[in-house]
């Protein structure tokens, strides 16, 4: 069974940055990872992606703020978050998607933008 470990969130003030972090327990091999958020009372949203073929994907409302990268292994996703904002609190999700079709699931991690 594959775990899914987010860290790097926490409260920062707005215009700041955080560094999130997903660390899969072992060496898997997905075709899309991708940061979701859910913000309270709202729906989960996907905020950054990397599909087939290195490409990257982002919701309007954080592209050119927040940048989905990885390490060599493709054991640890990360999402680099600048200029954030108030409406950028959520819990942040990571997930890996298989090619069989099985969805992997974080915990989720906490982002709370406020002054």
């Amino acid at each position: 069974q594959v775990q899914l470990v987010e860290s790097g969130g926490g409260l920062v003030q707005p215009g700041g940055s955080l560094t999130l972090s997903c660390t899969a327990t072992r060496t898997i091999f997905s075709i899309q990872t991708n940061w979701y958020r859910q913000a309270p009372g709202k729906q989960r949203e996907l905020v950054a992606s990397f599909t087939t073929g290195d490409r990257t994907i982002y919701a309007g409302s954080v592209k050119g703020r927040f940048t989905i990268s990885r390490d060599n292994t493709e054991n640890t996703v990360y999402l680099e978050m600048n200029s954030l904002q108030p409406e950028d609190t959520a819990v942040y999700y990571c997930n890996r998607r298989l090619p069989s079709g099985i969805n992997y699931w974080g915990k989720g991690t906490l982002v709370t933008v406020s002054s």
